[in-house]
């Protein structure tokens, strides 16, 4: 328990920090001064008149001497207030400061100033303690009850200071309840760093070079100041501690603000509400925080917003996310998330990015064991659906579509683009893959637009790929293709040993025509090879639908249970992911000839060539080719990269050539669909043909997934006639985005009518 000190009356505003922490020859001031960075002579001692004038008004101070201005200085402007230790006041001016119609006059009124530095022309009223904070031009302090600045300040990030022990040290548990994937906050840290550090834990070495660089990006010295930026308002608001706020920051209404890095611009202003309460964390620039929201050992990145009610614990949000009234615990959130609702609870994941949590979601890790370390990983677009309840540890491809549902056991869909469904009442699991394809093209084609159009960041430290078909999510197609081969092949040969059961009469599947095809598989003393399986499953899959049939195709090693998973489609499924991978390759391709308007069929077939890069990792948002990240390590280990601006400097390297390793990539994936070696003239004529019909099928469904929604009778039942109807939602027609993605289709159409001619 602490207790209450008595310090004596001279001291007061003094020794702020312990002498045993002072360098040798210096004083308590030598970082504040540092901080402020103005020369001693910009301010001067008070007049005689000035003191006069401040006495009538009922200022004391402590030591008239430790009370330093700027001119101009108007005195009558400082009434009722007390100052302690050194004060340093800037111009101050009869002016009023304006801000959202909120005038108030330059000055300061009914205010404790305890050794700080106020900037030109701030209005500080009704502070009742400002305690060793740097203050900028034209701040506005309102109605504020503690603002103070302890001497280990830090602000929010993971370091001790001089004489502290390791135990106020602040680690981020991202992933994992038990703390086993802590990172150290930093000012700066984006998503990349917090998955590279949080995810390779089976590197000891890079773990300590990290946790090395980190710590050498700051400061350990006892005695930096709190700082407020230029045009800064904070009013209304209870306890302020250990804060640095960036200029443009607006705070109104808080509860508490502590150990905290708050990043503000006026191009990215930053914004905090009503009820709030932060403590241990680092807020990016341009970021929103409103209404009773809760965040505990966080970092938010730029252009985030968190609000009504919202908890955020012991998490990293990444940029461009919106979270309110919900729970969140022990999460890596990469950028572009989505929770809206008071009742969804996200605890010990990794999600990444363009993705949604719908009402009464709960992805919780404790729910089938009494181990509090499971964790979830789910790749871009992860959307679980109403009501949807997942076990930990779990694992979800990209944009999965989880459908209403209490999921009994620990799921791994490594099937991109599906729909997984619990079916309870014949106790099986469903998976439809591919289907954003073949069923919601509007949302789909939709999701890269929104999230591009939403990212309002001007500074842009973490680089995010948005496409929905990028090279993580075309190597999860060719996976799930060569994966929905094999369980073909073997659905074919449990149907050819029994074709027929008195509970499942004969359908339209031709026994002979699969009898046949099984047999091509050869003869092999152990069962046909997974090869052999997916030569069968690959040429009924090529084939005609009607010659699967009934043939129920299961997956394996997808539900850690007995029950049956059922693929639903997947002659649909196959063909989807075909024109997917078809459309991703020909659009890449077509993108760098539009780029290298001199270049030449032959000269792009020279510069694309290439194997297939066929791992990818998504860094917090942005794709980087395996043996790329594995290097970036590797420099980290040796040393040749020592701070984290020099990691984040590799980032951008790798992020510039990414476009050609992406157009690289797609064009080896179009090869590999053509069992070609090389585009040749005639090829080239076919993929241009191909891409325009694959984008015409796009933007006709992008149409008619919209329509549905018109369509369906009973939308139109709270309404009295069409008209109302319509005046009210408009028509598919109407749609931006419909009239977006039928301009966009023009203009693709001109481009390839343009390339046909030029090759």
């Amino acid at each position: 328990m602490r207790e209450i000190k008595l310090v004596p009356a001279e001291l007061f505003g003094k020794q702020f920090v312990p002498h045993e922490f002072l360098p040798p020859g210096e004083d308590e001031y030598y970082l504040r001064n540092r901080q402020v960075g103005k020369p001693p002579d910009y301010w001067r001692s008070l007049r005689a008149e000035e003191i006069e004038t401040l006495v009538k008004n009922a200022v004391t101070c402590a030591n008239w001497d430790n009370l330093l201005v700027a001119d101009p200085f108007h005195p009558h402007l400082i009434k009722n207030s007390s100052f302690y230790g050194l004060v340093r006041i800037g111009r101050l001016e009869n002016v009023v400061l304006e801000h959202h119609e909120l005038q108030t006059p330059a000055g300061i009124t009914n205010s404790t100033i305890i050794s700080c530095d106020l900037g030109d022309n701030v209005a500080v009223h009704n502070v009742r303690y400002l305690s060793r904070y740097i203050i900028g031009d034209q701040v506005i302090l309102l109605n504020i009850d503690e603002m103070n600045t302890t001497n280990h300040a830090k602000f929010g990030n993971g370091i001790v200071k001089q004489g502290e022990p390791e135990a106020v040290r602040i680690w981020l548990d991202l992933m994992n309840e038990s703390g086993g994937r802590s990172v150290l906050p930093f000012d700066g840290m984006i998503c990349a760093d917090a998955y590279l550090w949080a995810k390779y834990r089976d590197d000891p070495l890079l773990q300590q070079r990290l946790r090395e660089i980190t710590e050498r990006q700051f400061d350990t010295s006892r005695g930096f100041y709190g700082t407020v930026g230029d045009c800064c308002v904070i009013k209304n608001s209870q306890i302020l501690k250990d804060v640095r706020i960036g200029s443009h920051c607006y705070i109104k209404g808080a509860n508490k603000l502590k150990n905290l890095t708050i990043n503000s611009s006026q191009a990215e202003p930053t914004q905090i509400g009503e009820g709030v309460e932060l403590v241990n964390g680092i807020i990016g620039y341009g970021c929103h925080v409103f209404y009773g929201c809760k965040a505990v050992r966080f970092v938010m990145g730029p252009n985030s917003t968190l609000k009504y009610g919202a908890r955020l614990v012991h998490s990293f949000l990444g940029d461009n996310s919106t979270v309110s009234c919900c729970e969140i615990l022990n999460n890596l959130i990469f950028p572009a998330h989505e929770q809206h609702h008071n009742n969804s609870f996200l605890v010990a994941s990794v999600v990444m990015g363009q993705s949604n949590m719908a009402a009464g979601a709960t992805i919780g890790s404790n729910h089938n064991s009494r181990a509090n370390d499971g964790e979830l990983q789910a790749g871009r677009g992860f959307w679980p659906g109403l009501c949807v309840t997942l076990k930990h540890p779990s694992r979800f491809a990209s944009f999965v579509l989880v459908a209403k549902g209490n999921y009994p056991a620990e799921l791994d869909i490594p099937l991109p683009f599906s729909l997984v469904a619990n079916d309870e009442a014949r106790d099986r699991l469903l998976v439809i893959p591919a289907y954003w394809w073949t069923h919601n093209m509007y949302a789909l084609a939709r999701n890269t637009w929104k999230f591009i159009n939403r990212d309002k960041r001007k500074t842009k430290t973490q680089n995010i790929e948005f496409d929905y078909l990028a090279p993580d999510t075309a190597e999860e197609i060719f996976r799930a293709m060569h994966m929905l081969e094999v369980w073909t092949g073997k659905a074919a040969l449990r149907k050819t040993a029994n074709p027929v059961t008195a509970a499942q009469p004969a359908s339209s599947t031709s026994a002979e025509q699969l009898h046949t095809a099984a047999a091509q598989c050869g003869p092999c003393a152990e069962g046909p090879s997974e090869e052999q399986l997916a030569e069968l499953g690959r040429r009924l899959l090529c084939g005609p639908e009607e010659q699967l049939g009934d043939v129920e195709v299961l997956g394996e090693h997808i539900e850690n249970s007995r029950r049956k998973v059922v693929i639903r489609k997947p002659h649909r499924a196959y063909h989807a992911y075909r024109q997917m991978l078809y459309y991703y390759g020909a659009k890449n391709v077509i993108d760098y000839m539009l780029a290298n308007p001199q270049q030449t069929l032959e000269g792009m077939n020279r510069q694309l060539a290439g194997p297939r890069q066929h791992n990818w990792v998504n860094l917090g948002g942005q794709l980087v080719a395996e043996p790329d990240l594995l290097e970036l390590m590797a420099d980290i280990r040796a040393a040749r990269l020592n701070t984290w601006e020099q990691v984040h400097a590799r980032y951008d390297l790798l992020w510039a050539r990414y476009p050609l390793e992406k157009q690289r990539h797609a064009y080896a994936t179009l090869l590999e669909l053509l069992g070609a070696q090389r585009l040749t003239p005639q090829l080239w004529q076919q993929v241009l043909a191909e891409a325009l019909a694959i984008q015409q099928h796009v933007c006709q469904q992008v149409y008619l997934s919209r329509a549905k929604d018109f369509q369906n009778p009973f939308r139109g039942i709270t309404y009295r006639n069409a008209q109302e109807m319509q005046a009210v939602l408009g028509t598919p027609e109407d749609n931006s985005f419909v009239r977006q993605i039928r301009k966009q289709t023009e203009q693709f159409a001109q481009q390839i009518e343009h390339l046909q001619s030029r090759c």
